[in-house]
């Protein structure tokens, strides 16, 4: 038999051919069967928030034996809060962590946390948001192609300006201040005797920088985590409203997964809920001293001056409980009782 080392050769490179295109086609599957996702937030890399969802994303990747994976976008690189929610109403983009007050034109029951001084503490708001009504809640917005996964965390809000210390109410009156793009919100502090404007988050610290705004309420930790002590002087802590932040799916992305990659995922937002709350406590904690650090003055409003804006503001509530509905309103006040009766 003639040895022919060209055919040899031929057969080998058709061999490592054959192998390369195998490999590919498997590397190609194994692609395939990976479910990525966008998850976009408004929080800066160094907020619990934020910290808390690069932990979800990899506690998702890690349940799913790699089979979904998270990207995390942060600072509003995805466009504000308004803009992410919509596109997750469309299902362009996957996830989303933050307030739903952009949308709680569309769902009134949302307005029922721009109530002021609704919640005595944190743990007031975790048993509500927690709890049957909690649920209801994020289970009510299936009918925006949104699928609800959980309340993940919030804080209480505070007033910050420009002009001048806030020791009164009356020291409010005339601030032209930004406030979250929600009707309850801005007939609250008009309330005070506030000029509020609706503003998109984004937009706030260019008009705090020229003097566009007077001033805005926000966490504190929010405060530090955005740099507003460079364009805000003055910081009061009134703690007259709190703020939960919802961590949702689109309901294209949520039908795209399993059943079981469906429970990983919810326990995984569960478990990273317990981690948020705790890291946003243990901030807000610490955060005043370094705002007061960066040059801050920091005052807590009067007992009785915060009873005087109760007061501004209670025709408001009413009128706002009719809005978001009678029933609604007596259920989520009842999980309330029942919270501070148990600590009785």
């Amino acid at each position: 038999m003639t040895f022919h080392p060209r055919r040899v050769f031929n057969k080998q490179l058709a061999g490592i051919a054959c192998a390369a295109v195998a490999l590919c086609a498997a590397t190609s599957a194994l692609a395939q069967d990976v479910k990525r996702a966008k998850l976009g937030h408004s929080f800066a890399d160094s907020h619990p928030r934020a910290v808390a969802m690069k932990q979800f994303a990899a506690g998702v990747e890690k349940a799913t034996g790699g089979k979904v994976a998270i990207d995390v976008y942060g600072s509003a690189v995805l466009g504000g809060e308004d803009k992410m929610l919509i596109a997750v109403q469309s299902g362009t983009q996957d996830l989303y962590m933050g307030a739903l007050s952009p949308i709680s034109a569309r769902k009134k029951e949302l307005q029922i946390f721009d109530f002021p001084f609704i919640f005595g503490s944190d743990a007031e708001a975790a048993h509500v948001l927690d709890g049957p009504v909690g649920r209801k809640m994020l289970d009510g917005l299936a009918d925006m192609n949104v699928q609800g996964l959980v309340w993940a965390g919030g804080a209480f809000r505070n007033m910050s300006n420009s002009k001048r210390p806030l020791n009164s109410m009356a020291e409010m009156k005339g601030l032209k201040v930004r406030v979250m793009q929600s009707p309850m919100a801005l007939a609250s502090f008009n309330a005070m005797g506030m000029n509020a404007v609706p503003m998109a988050f984004p937009e706030v610290y260019p008009a705090l920088e020229i003097k566009a705004l007077d001033g805005y309420e926000h966490p504190v930790v929010d405060m530090y985590a955005n740099k507003m002590f460079e364009v805000q002087k003055y910081l009061t802590i009134t703690n007259h409203v709190y703020t939960p932040v919802a961590l949702l799916a689109s309901k294209k992305w949520w039908s795209s997964l399993t059943p079981d990659q469906q429970k990983a995922v919810q326990k995984v937002a569960e478990d990273t809920r317990a981690f948020q709350r705790a890291e946003e406590l243990r901030q807000a904690g610490e955060v005043v001293n370094q705002l007061k650090a960066k040059g801050m003055s920091v005052n807590d409003m009067p007992a009785a001056e915060l009873d005087k804006i109760r007061e501004a503001v209670q025709p408001v509530i009413d009128k706002n409980t009719e809005t978001i509905g009678k029933e609604f309103a007596q259920s989520f006040y009842g999980e309330l009782k029942k919270f501070r009766s148990a600590k009785r």
